[in-house]
């Protein structure tokens, strides 16, 4: 027999016999909002001052553990009680806590389990302290209670990554005491059974000794000061766990301190910006629409970006159809795809026993006929616009009605392609990012007569491949491409008015890029700037100081970079080192433009690559290209390098305020007032006193 009580609407007692169950209902995750933090307190409190139950287990009702904090109560006031004062009283309990982690425990969730006596795991769980990806520390006990679990050297990694530990891991770093398969109230109540029998032995995490490894805290610290010396929670949980070694009120009381130093730094603020952004990008209505059914997907081209198309979509379970003009295209393109399925092995993100499935089903032809029945092709051939439009009208008379055609086009016009055909509805185009199975960046440009069930197919496609939807307007660029051709200009200005490339690139580098602009381009091939300068040409300003002369000096010469070995840099195996011919192109062209150089200092340069970043992406927000300022922001932390932490260019344009923007474009206008010009959005900002994310509150 057994009695259920409602503490509250999320959380219940029911007693079997000598024990007592508390089962968590929060639906979807069973997150620790204020109900299930108070209910749990209650819940605990309330059995304890009973004293009738000799063990008690808790557990959770659906598809999953605690999966983390509620991200509804995120901005809002704080109503108690604090997750660290639940686990406490948890902790304290004098009849012994087991909780039955399922599906995912992670963050507040797995600082719960931890907090309890023992823990089960149910074969799948995956367990996480991932509080390290929103510029926090696991503030609820984590960074205490799991180096008494696990060690000091365990831990760390765990905290630093913030990564999934499956199930066996976590048995075997002594996260959970045992690993079952079943219903989690079965396995609640025989583990609560099993502790009243002896045969599952608990113990308060707060009366384990952790043993000292300050050999590890020294390593992990020196690491992280030589890599990531430019963020501020990752050294703050080697300051939080380094206290695990004290009595656990004194380290709890260093945790919460570190907690709260996280939590008033512009980092927390950025990286909760891309957590919130990546989840909002996709809440505009075109999105939410009926979409067309999509199993069969044809590729036209089998370059870099065909088979990284192609390999994206065989990975998410679609049919795909590869066409190439010649067979040794073709040839390259099986081998690329294959090779790119067994990178996906290696790295976990295929089963290895999936492997051969997955490339059975890729159909390839040298004949577009093949594409007579796909539901969507997506043509990646070269950026040229006469090419495309053969294309096109030539799937315009063999795919099926309904098929949606998609470019891949990086810069070219939608609309122009798109009129073509005799259907321009069902035109789009579909903007990847290279590696195209590896960056998450999708824009979904949304031409003139793009049909609205052809946009949500847009954003369906990309949920499907696992990556971020941004809608686009047609201009030249869309949004990202088109920010980037302006404030690319701002680096080889810096370049040709003083400073070195390799200046350039270590002041964004400590600013948070992974790589500066000198060295992206050397990656991504000098020879695509070189072409899109020489298509622009004949549409330059002429008042506008020409930025390309430096890189051309070096295409002309057949360096594009990493694929021939040099460009800014030379690349000798893993060496690289500055191309110093580069330094006398500079100096010849500095000389030609009756340019003398000045130095300019680390944060002169990325005030300037910054502002000029910020000013293209307001108009790009201003005439409509991206709908919000988070777009933009998506776009650049998913597919341009931006430094999460920063939240993305119009974020991070908030911490400087317009009013600052705008009087700092004046100042450089006085040496160059075609190039810095203020836009119209920034000046309004200014004078009323708004933000971006005002803007993204009100779209």
């Amino acid at each position: 027999m057994s009695d259920t009580i409602a503490i509250n609407d999320k959380i219940s007692i029911e007693r079997v016999g000598d024990v007592a169950l508390i089962r968590i209902d929060n639906p979807p995750v069973n997150a620790t909002g204020q109900a299930v933090r108070q209910g749990l307190q209650d819940a605990i409190t309330q059995i304890n001052a009973e004293g009738t139950a000799k063990a008690v287990a808790i557990y959770a009702a659906g598809r999953t553990f605690v999966a983390g904090a509620d991200i509804r109560e995120f901005g809002k006031p704080f109503v108690p009680p604090a997750l660290p004062d639940v686990f406490n009283i948890i902790e304290a309990s004098a009849i012994p806590v087991i909780s039955v982690l399922h599906g995912t425990a992670l963050g507040g969730g797995l600082e719960l389990g931890l907090s309890t006596h023992a823990r089960i795991g149910i074969e799948g769980l995956r367990v996480g302290l991932p509080e390290i990806l929103l510029g926090l520390l696991p503030g609820a006990g984590g960074t205490q209670r799991m180096p008494r679990l696990t060690g000091v050297p365990f831990a760390l990694e765990m905290i630093l990554s913030g990564r999934q530990v499956p199930a066996k891991e976590a048995l075997e770093a002594g996260i959970i005491d045992r690993l079952e398969s079943g219903d989690p109230r079965e396995v609640a109540l025989k583990a609560a059974q099993d502790v009243i029998a002896g045969t599952l032995k608990t113990r308060r995490t707060d009366q384990i000794a952790v043993v000292p490894d300050q050999a590890a805290l020294d390593q992990t610290a020196a690491h992280l000061k030589k890599t990531q010396s430019h963020l501020y929670s990752p050294h703050k949980c080697v300051e939080a766990v380094a206290a695990a070694v004290l009595p656990m009120a004194e380290g709890l009381k260093i945790e919460r301190a570190a907690f709260m130093d996280c939590m008033n730094t512009p980092q927390r603020a950025g990286l909760i910006h891309a957590f919130f952004g990546e989840r909002a990008v996709s809440n505009i209505p075109e999105a939410k629409g009926p979409a067309r059914d999509i199993t069969h997907v044809g590729v036209i081209g089998g370059g870099t970006m065909g088979s990284g198309i192609a390999t994206a979509c065989l990975l998410a379970g679609l049919r795909v159809t590869l066409v190439e003009v010649a067979q040794d295209g073709l040839d390259r393109g099986i081998a690329t795809i294959t090779g790119n399925l067994d990178g996906a092995v290696k790295r976990g993100k295929l089963k290895a026993d999936k492997r051969d499935s997955t490339l059975a089903m890729l159909t390839t032809s040298l004949d577009m006929g093949a594409l007579a029945d796909v539901d969507l092709v997506i043509e990646a051939v070269f950026e040229d616009m006469g090419v495309k439009k053969d294309i096109f009208g030539k799937l315009d008379a063999i795919c099926k009605p309904g098929a949606i055609l998609a470019s891949n086009t990086s810069y070219l016009d939608i609309n122009e392609i798109a009129a073509v055909t005799s259907r321009p509805q069902d035109v789009i185009g579909l903007h990847f990012f290279s590696p195209a199975h590896v960056m998450r960046l999708l824009e979904i440009v949304v031409a003139d007569k793009t049909a609205p069930d052809v946009v949500a197919s847009g954003f369906a496609l990309a949920k499907k491949l696992g990556k971020v939807g941004v809608r686009a307007g047609v201009c030249d660029g869309f949004i990202g491409n088109r920010i980037l051709a302006h404030y690319s200009k701002t680096a080889s200005y810096l370049v040709l008015d003083g400073a070195t490339p390799q200046q350039v690139d270590s002041a964004l580098e400590g600013f948070g890029f992974a790589m500066g602009p000198h060295k992206v381009g050397d990656l991504a091939g000098l020879d695509i700037g070189w072409m899109t300068r020489k298509r622009k040409a004949a549409t330059r300003d002429p008042k506008e100081r020409y930025a390309g002369a430096v890189a051309d000096r070096i295409c002309e010469e057949g360096w594009f970079g990493r694929k021939t070995g040099k460009g800014y840099y030379v690349y000798e195996g893993k060496d690289i080192t500055p191309n110093l011919a580069v330094d006398r192109f500079i100096a010849e062209e500095r000389e030609k433009a009756g340019i003398t150089p000045r130095p300019f200092t680390d944060q002169e340069i990325v005030d300037r690559y910054m502002t000029a970043m910020i000013s293209e992406a307001a108009r790009v927000v201003e005439d409509g290209t991206a709908r919000r300022p988070l777009d933009v922001d998506m776009v650049f932390l998913f597919g341009y390098g931006f430094p999460r932490h920063r939240g993305g260019p119009l974020h991070y344009a908030d911490t400087i305020g317009a009013a600052a923007l705008v009087a700092r474009i004046k100042d450089y206008a006085k040496e160059d007032a075609t190039y810095w010009q203020v836009p119209a959005l920034l000046e309004k900002m200014a004078a009323n006193g708004t933000s971006f994310a005002d803007m993204n509150k009100e779209a």
